[in-house]
């Protein structure tokens, strides 16, 4: 289930309340009273069998004496009771209930969650507070207090929270489209609300609280789609981990819940926060923000001190702080006195007048080396706050860049905060609230920008290498074994083209020699031992060993030592391999491990014995690509050193991406998978090289955890026969924006006019992104390729139930008429039904002949529209299951 029936949750033409009181203080009396009082124009009917009236309104006994079927019922009975009532509020037609009452069993919430399933009627709560809609003043809660009506959804997992922020927005003035207690999310969850809220028009930007995610794929789907339409805003609890957690590798322990949630955030473009002010902060701020060119701050002062203040807060949050150009330095020098600071900040001294004002502000709203604008204003006795503003006001309402001010003061700025917020600037308290609400911008930014960022072509793992990888894994836990040896570990990376440093392995001293000998002095030696994860806690590895001498000397020494401080450790030999020498190389980590929710996440970071607590490291969600992986490395600290510095020169960038995308295909491809590090991993201007690997698998039944986003479906690839040639018929990718674009280009006019239904010169960036970079979970896009170029393209959108899916077709102009279109509607059809889907659905201008008749012999039904403008085309799939 996701958006099915919740239209009846947030604009129902009836309620009635089962439970209703007249008991003070209940949660009964306080949802009628709040019903009552809130303006909702539809009938409210009231449920309690000992009473037969309350508050004026006639009270029914039970469901059945109610007149008619309520759209909506709100509950707040005993927990014995609910089932009962819930299936028969189904059977009469109810399409959605409230479930307010709290403390119910395990056995309870399956009652309850099997009552509403035979109908399908759909379930906010249990143990939720309720929800408001002020608009059709509908208050079906027990809160203390309602809600103005307003343009942001809010969406909380905690019920005292829902009373607080209601109180807090109050005093503020913010209103809502929406605000919902979540409860404990037996049915409706943060997914279908994200969906919900993603397509209602009222809602103009949507902030969540949350506490834990339970269904991963069908959040981070839901997610990703609600971030491409509206801001989207995260305000997390329990951010602090309760303990470490016992790990067999470095990144077990390093990747902790919060951190990945951190990730997930990220990767799903929405803007995570660390407070309640910063959530409703940051929709001021997005909601007044131009788009972002870059994030280069310039900030204009009439004061030393706060320009100091704003310097330092954005310095130290990450942010950059605009450079003056030289003729930027000379135009100001000609409107501002000479003791103006001539740098970023811009003090144009505490007796500006407000044409000195109006004259700094334009031009730097036209410097070229600014992003964006911060305006700092101390109250002086010389200009009125009010004048400055005023005068201000046209150019920050016809500026293309985002102008915040920061009017420091109480009573004498009020007026001057009031002008130039209606003018369209974000306006703050102090400096550091006005950096932090930048740097938000900021942030958003460059999550957005990897949801429409279209990478270069994936570097993927050689042929055959799950199959040899499928290998090695199978034989060991043929044996019994959750770890891979040291050996087997470098030759799973290798199946994957992934660069290891060759390794011996010896089961004692004499045979440590001869593999020296055959491999060439100096070598490194390396202790095995399946008990042992980290073999530098037991003095397990010696380096440099230049002679036999020296080696048989080391081995020795290794032995006693395991023997002294792991008496319960297995002794299974040694591992050799020969001395890199790459100087100039810095020692990196790359990990995956598995989050409970989330399922597998990659670390990248600085690598070495102290990585713990070095704590220089950064996760991702896979499936990875080239932008992806490029970002996974640049949030970290250690990506400054792998640029280059003090004449060494910069590592290769691209074979560190390569690495990092072939370990999340391996990731993907191998379940059973549970934990890697290639700790240390070198890389430098030669390239990168793996040393050392410790893998964990999955030692029971199942595989792991299925990854949050699905990952490129391989399997639906196939090689077809047409018009006397072999095509390839696969899945979009990513990496297919350049033959996307060229395939556009081919197109007649008159073509993309029929499948655009307006003419279309060329695709934005975002359009790019958003036909090559889809979310494989609900929506499909297959591509028929010859030798490279795209020559047709075929692509459904489910709806979030699987229902319905509107589908698309373009063949390229020069093509049509020769069987290509129906070869890619007959797979697309294909790929519906066994995905379940109930219809596919699609519209047509009503004079392209050439589809109508197509889509005519596949089994579809064309009907006009009401307007005559467009047909609408169906086709009904057999199995009409569904798998919502």
């Amino acid at each position: 289930m996701s958006i099915r029936k919740l239209q009846s949750l947030f604009a129902p033409a009836s309620v009635a309340l089962i439970g209703a009181s007249d008991r003070p203080h209940s949660v009964g009396a306080t949802v009628l009273r709040n019903l009552l009082a809130g303006g909702f124009a539809g009938p409210v009917y009231a449920v309690n069998p000992r009473h037969q009236k309350l508050d004026g309104c006639t009270v029914y006994p039970d469901v059945a004496a109610l007149p008619e079927a309520p759209e909506l019922a709100v509950i707040c009975t005993p927990p014995a009771t609910l089932a009962g009532i819930v299936a028969e509020l189904g059977r009469r037609g109810t399409r959605a209930a409230i479930i307010l009452t709290a403390g119910l069993d395990a056995t309870q919430r399956q009652a309850l969650l099997a009552a509403a399933r035979p109908t399908m009627l759909r379930l906010l709560g249990p143990n939720c507070v309720g929800l408001l809609v002020p608009a059709i003043g509908l208050n079906a809660s027990f809160a203390h207090t309602g809600a103005r009506p307003g343009r942001i959804a809010f969406v909380s997992q905690s019920g005292a929270l829902v009373t607080g922020v209601l109180d807090w927005a109050a005093a503020r003035g913010i209103g809502f489209s929406k605000f919902i207690s979540l409860g404990e999310g037996a049915d409706v969850d943060f997914g279908d609300l994200l969906d919900y809220l993603a397509s209602d028009p009222d809602t103009g930007a949507i902030l969540l609280y949350v506490e834990g995610v339970r269904q991963a794929r069908k959040f981070m789907s839901a997610a990703r789609a609600a971030a491409r339409s509206k801001p989207t805003l995260v305000l997390k609890g329990g951010r602090v981990a309760e303990g470490a957690r016992a790990a067999a590798s470095h990144t077990g322990a390093l990747a902790g819940s919060d951190q990945v949630f951190d990730a997930a955030i990220r990767r799903a473009g929405m803007l995570r926060v660390f407070s309640t002010e910063d959530l409703f902060g940051a929709v001021e701020t997005l909601a007044r923000a131009r788009p972002l060119g870059g994030e280069r701050l310039a900030i204009l002062t009439n004061g030393g001190g706060p320009g100091v203040l704003a310097t330092d807060a954005l310095v130290s949050g990450g942010g950059q702080l605009a450079s003056l150009s030289p003729a930027s330095v000379a135009a100001l020098d000609a409107m501002l006195p000479a003791t103006w600071s001539r740098a970023n900040p811009v003090d144009i001294i505490g007796d500006a007048p407000v044409e000195r004002y109006r004259q700094a502000l334009e031009w730097l709203l036209g410097a070229p080396g600014a992003d964006a604008v911060l305006l700092l204003h101390a109250p002086t006795a010389i200009v009125p706050s009010a004048e400055i503003a005023l005068a201000l006001a046209p150019l920050v309402r016809a500026a293309e860049r985002t102008v915040l001010a920061c009017w420091l003061g109480g009573e004498s700025v009020l007026q001057a905060r009031r002008i130039l917020s209606e003018a369209g600037a974000a306006c703050y308290d102090t400096p550091e609230e006005a950096v932090a609400g930048f740097l938000q911008l900021v942030q958003y930014r460059r999550n957005q920008a990897l949801l429409m960022e279209v990478p270069a072509a994936a570097a993927g793992a050689p042929p055959g290498a799950r199959a040899a990888a499928r290998a090695i894994i199978d034989a060991a836990l043929g044996q019994g074994r959750a770890m891979l040896g040291a050996s087997e570990s470098l030759a799973l990376l290798g199946a994957y083209g992934i660069a290891v440093q060759a390794t011996a392995r010896a089961a004692s001293v004499a045979a440590a020699l001869d593999q020296a000998a055959r491999i060439g002095y100096p070598v490194a030696l390396k202790i095995v031992s399946p008990e042992v994860s980290h073999k530098s806690e037991v003095g397990g590895v010696a380096l440099e060993l230049g002679s036999p001498e020296a080696l048989a000397a080391a081995a020795g020494q290794m032995q006693a030592r395991l023997a002294a401080l792991r008496p319960d450790a297995r002794f299974d030999g040694f591992a050799l391999q020969a001395m890199a020498r790459r100087p100039q190389a810095i020692e990196l980590i790359v990990g995956v491990a598995r989050d409970p929710v989330f399922g597998p996440v990659i670390l990248f970071g600085q690598g070495g014995v102290a990585v713990e607590l070095v704590g220089d490291t950064a996760l991702a969600l896979p499936p990875l690509n080239r932008v992806l992986a490029r970002d996974l490395v640049g949030r970290t600290r250690v990506a400054r050193l792998l640029a280059g510095y003090r004449g060494r020169p910069p590592a290769d960038q691209a074979a560190l991406e390569t690495l990092l995308v072939r370990v999340s295909q391996l990731v993907a491809e191998l379940p059973e998978l549970l934990e890697l590090d290639l700790n240390p991993l070198l890389a430098d201007s030669a390239g990168v090289l793996v040393l050392d690997a410790r893998v964990r698998l999955q030692d029971g039944p199942g595989g792991g955890a299925a990854l949050a986003i699905r990952p490129y479906p391989a399997e639906l690839e196939e090689r077809v026969a047409w018009d006397g040639a072999e095509l390839l018929l696969r899945p979009v990718r990513p990496e297919d924006g350049p033959a996307h674009l060229a395939f556009c280009a081919a197109l007649d006019p008159e073509d993309v006019r029929l499948r655009m239904f307006a003419p279309v010169r060329a695709l934005s960036p975002a359009q790019l992104a958003r036909f090559t970079q889809i979310d494989y979970d609900r929506e499909m896009a297959f591509i028929a390729l010859r030798e490279g170029q795209i020559l047709g393209v075929a692509r459904v959108v489910a709806d979030p139930d699987n229902c319905e899916a509107e589908f698309a077709i373009t063949v390229r102009s020069a093509l049509k008429g020769r069987g290509l279109g129906p070869l890619l509607m007959a797979r697309l059809i294909a790929y519906c039904r066994a995905r379940g889907t109930r219809r596919m659905v699609g519209e047509a201008l009503p004079y392209n002949a050439r589809l109508l008749a197509m889509v005519r012999k596949l089994g579809f039904t064309v009907r006009p529209d009401a307007s005559g403008d467009s047909v609408h085309l169906q086709l009904a799939l057999d199995d009409g299951a569904g798998s919502g």
